[in-house]
Protein backbone atom coordinates (compact mmCIF):
# COMPACT_ATOMS: atom_id res chain seq x y z
CA UNK A 1 0.00 0.00 0.00
CA UNK A 2 1.47 3.33 -1.03
CA UNK A 3 1.56 6.32 1.33
CA UNK A 4 -0.86 8.19 -0.96
CA UNK A 5 -3.56 5.46 -0.66
CA UNK A 6 -3.09 5.42 3.10
CA UNK A 7 -3.77 9.18 3.21
CA UNK A 8 -7.08 8.74 1.31
CA UNK A 9 -8.43 5.97 3.59
CA UNK A 10 -7.54 7.58 6.91
CA UNK A 11 -10.64 8.54 8.91
CA UNK A 12 -10.84 12.15 10.03
CA UNK A 13 -13.41 14.82 10.83
CA UNK A 14 -13.53 15.72 7.15
CA UNK A 15 -14.83 12.33 6.01
CA UNK A 16 -17.03 11.16 8.92
CA UNK A 17 -20.67 10.62 7.93
CA UNK A 18 -23.66 8.81 9.45
CA UNK A 19 -24.66 5.44 8.05
CA UNK A 20 -26.78 5.73 4.91
CA UNK A 21 -30.50 5.82 5.76
CA UNK A 22 -29.99 6.40 9.49
CA UNK A 23 -30.81 10.13 9.35
CA UNK A 24 -34.11 11.23 7.86
CA UNK A 25 -35.05 14.81 7.05
CA UNK A 26 -37.55 16.42 9.43
CA UNK A 27 -41.23 16.27 8.52
CA UNK A 28 -42.37 19.67 7.18
CA UNK A 29 -46.04 19.92 8.12
CA UNK A 30 -48.59 22.27 6.60
CA UNK A 31 -46.84 22.43 3.22
CA UNK A 32 -49.60 21.33 0.84
CA UNK A 33 -51.77 18.27 0.37
CA UNK A 34 -49.10 16.48 -1.65
CA UNK A 35 -46.80 16.33 1.37
CA UNK A 36 -49.22 14.07 3.26
CA UNK A 37 -49.43 16.52 6.16
CA UNK A 38 -51.19 19.49 4.56
CA UNK A 39 -54.43 21.27 5.54
CA UNK A 40 -54.91 20.20 9.19
CA UNK A 41 -51.21 19.31 9.58
CA UNK A 42 -51.81 16.00 11.30
CA UNK A 43 -53.86 17.59 14.10
CA UNK A 44 -57.23 16.19 13.05
CA UNK A 45 -60.35 18.33 12.69
CA UNK A 46 -61.66 20.39 15.62
CA UNK A 47 -61.01 20.35 19.35
CA UNK A 48 -58.47 21.70 21.79
CA UNK A 49 -55.68 19.62 20.27
CA UNK A 50 -56.13 21.24 16.88
CA UNK A 51 -55.78 24.79 18.22
CA UNK A 52 -52.53 26.66 18.46
CA UNK A 53 -51.12 26.82 21.97
CA UNK A 54 -52.70 23.51 22.95
CA UNK A 55 -50.67 21.82 25.66
CA UNK A 56 -50.89 18.04 25.87
CA UNK A 57 -48.78 16.75 28.69
CA UNK A 58 -47.11 13.38 28.12
CA UNK A 59 -49.20 11.75 30.89
CA UNK A 60 -52.48 13.55 30.27
CA UNK A 61 -55.41 11.13 30.42
CA UNK A 62 -58.21 13.19 28.90
CA UNK A 63 -59.43 14.63 32.17
CA UNK A 64 -59.54 11.28 33.97
CA UNK A 65 -57.71 11.36 37.31
CA UNK A 66 -54.11 10.72 36.20
CA UNK A 67 -52.30 7.65 37.43
CA UNK A 68 -49.67 9.71 39.24
CA UNK A 69 -52.46 11.25 41.32
CA UNK A 70 -54.28 7.94 41.86
CA UNK A 71 -51.19 6.23 43.22
CA UNK A 72 -50.26 6.61 46.86
CA UNK A 73 -47.43 9.00 47.55
CA UNK A 74 -43.89 7.95 48.33
CA UNK A 75 -42.64 9.98 51.24
CA UNK A 76 -39.87 9.70 53.76
CA UNK A 77 -36.13 9.11 53.59
CA UNK A 78 -36.49 5.78 51.77
CA UNK A 79 -38.95 4.54 49.22
CA UNK A 80 -40.48 1.48 50.86
CA UNK A 81 -43.76 2.16 49.05
CA UNK A 82 -44.91 5.31 50.84
CA UNK A 83 -44.97 6.81 54.28
CA UNK A 84 -44.19 4.46 57.17
CA UNK A 85 -47.70 3.34 58.11
CA UNK A 86 -46.33 1.33 61.02
CA UNK A 87 -43.52 3.52 62.35
CA UNK A 88 -43.13 1.58 65.62
CA UNK A 89 -43.38 -1.96 64.23
CA UNK A 90 -40.66 -4.31 65.33
CA UNK A 91 -39.76 -7.43 63.38
CA UNK A 92 -39.14 -10.65 65.29
CA UNK A 93 -39.18 -14.31 64.34
CA UNK A 94 -41.29 -16.61 66.47
CA UNK A 95 -40.16 -19.81 68.16
CA UNK A 96 -42.88 -21.77 69.96
CA UNK A 97 -42.26 -23.69 73.18
CA UNK A 98 -43.69 -26.85 71.57
CA UNK A 99 -40.79 -26.75 69.10
CA UNK A 100 -38.31 -26.29 71.95
CA UNK A 101 -39.91 -29.25 73.77
CA UNK A 102 -39.60 -31.55 70.75
CA UNK A 103 -36.02 -30.60 69.79
CA UNK A 104 -34.17 -30.29 73.11
CA UNK A 105 -33.52 -32.61 76.04
CA UNK A 106 -34.30 -31.73 79.67
CA UNK A 107 -31.78 -29.46 81.35
CA UNK A 108 -30.35 -28.10 78.09
CA UNK A 109 -29.20 -24.51 77.94
CA UNK A 110 -30.94 -23.38 74.74
CA UNK A 111 -28.96 -20.56 73.13
CA UNK A 112 -29.78 -18.78 69.87
CA UNK A 113 -26.90 -20.63 68.15
CA UNK A 114 -28.32 -23.99 69.32
CA UNK A 115 -31.77 -23.00 68.04
CA UNK A 116 -30.33 -22.13 64.63
CA UNK A 117 -28.48 -25.47 64.55
CA UNK A 118 -31.82 -27.24 65.14
CA UNK A 119 -33.59 -25.15 62.45
CA UNK A 120 -35.38 -22.64 64.67
CA UNK A 121 -35.08 -18.87 64.27
CA UNK A 122 -32.88 -19.12 61.19
CA UNK A 123 -33.44 -15.64 59.73
CA UNK A 124 -30.24 -13.63 59.97
CA UNK A 125 -30.23 -10.43 62.07
CA UNK A 126 -33.90 -10.82 63.10
CA UNK A 127 -34.50 -11.08 66.86
CA UNK A 128 -35.98 -14.33 68.21
CA UNK A 129 -39.13 -14.19 70.35
CA UNK A 130 -40.31 -17.24 72.24
CA UNK A 131 -44.09 -17.70 72.09
CA UNK A 132 -46.36 -19.96 74.14
CA UNK A 133 -47.93 -22.22 71.51
CA UNK A 134 -47.93 -25.80 72.74
CA UNK A 135 -46.85 -27.38 76.01
CA UNK A 136 -43.43 -27.60 77.65
CA UNK A 137 -42.69 -30.72 79.74
CA UNK A 138 -38.94 -30.27 80.32
CA UNK A 139 -36.88 -27.83 82.34
CA UNK A 140 -34.95 -25.70 79.83
CA UNK A 141 -32.83 -22.58 80.24
CA UNK A 142 -33.87 -20.56 77.19
CA UNK A 143 -31.87 -17.61 75.85
CA UNK A 144 -33.80 -15.33 73.43
CA UNK A 145 -34.26 -11.66 72.56
CA UNK A 146 -37.85 -11.61 73.88
CA UNK A 147 -40.48 -13.80 75.53
CA UNK A 148 -44.23 -13.52 75.58
CA UNK A 149 -45.68 -13.36 79.10
CA UNK A 150 -47.41 -16.73 78.76
CA UNK A 151 -44.27 -18.38 77.35
CA UNK A 152 -42.25 -17.09 80.30
CA UNK A 153 -44.87 -18.49 82.74
CA UNK A 154 -44.89 -21.93 81.06
CA UNK A 155 -41.09 -22.21 80.90
CA UNK A 156 -40.81 -21.30 84.58
CA UNK A 157 -43.71 -23.61 85.50
CA UNK A 158 -41.83 -26.49 83.87
CA UNK A 159 -38.82 -25.71 86.07
CA UNK A 160 -36.81 -23.80 83.48
CA UNK A 161 -35.65 -20.22 83.26
CA UNK A 162 -35.70 -17.36 80.69
CA UNK A 163 -32.66 -15.28 79.90
CA UNK A 164 -32.99 -12.20 77.67
CA UNK A 165 -30.17 -11.68 75.17
CA UNK A 166 -29.36 -8.17 73.94
CA UNK A 167 -29.52 -7.90 70.16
Amino acid sequence: MSPQQDQQERVGLHNLAPAPGSRRPRKRIGRGEGSGTGKTSGRGQKGAGSRSGSKSRPNFEGGQMPIHMRMRKLRGPHMKKSMPFEPFRTHTQPVNIAELDSRFDAGTEVTIELMKAKGLGTRKDVPVKVLAKGELTKALTVHAHAFSATARERIEAAGGSCKIVDA
